[in-house]
């Protein structure tokens, strides 16, 4: 769910609708609350506390750049093992976003 709401926001950025792009991220750090509350994993847990830095930074620049956001979700993706192989799926059917 983390990961759809990143991609979601992805295709906002670069685009006039700077409350959208804000909604999404904050819908991104809402997520990451949840999951670390119901996570039994301490490891885990622990790792997406630290990877939420990401989303948060992403949440507070005024014009969040492209590359950035996508290290971010190639980070998040790295902590799943069955969202792994999907990395290179992702970065070869990923489009640079259109600025409108």
């Amino acid at each position: 769910m983390i990961a759809n709401e990143m991609n979601r926001s992805r295709k906002l950025l670069g685009r006039s609708d700077v409350a959208g792009l804000r909604r999404s991220y904050e819908r991104v750090l809402a997520l990451i609350d949840l999951t670390i509350g119901c996570s039994g994993r301490r490891p885990f847990r622990r790792e997406l506390l630290r990877w939420r830095d990401l989303p948060a930074a992403l949440y507070l620049e005024s014009s969040p750049e492209a590359a950035d956001h996508d290290q971010a979700l190639r980070v998040l993706l790295t902590l799943s093992t069955e969202a792994y192989p999907q990395i290179e799926l992702w970065l070869h059917s990923s489009r640079p976003c259109a600025v409108s």
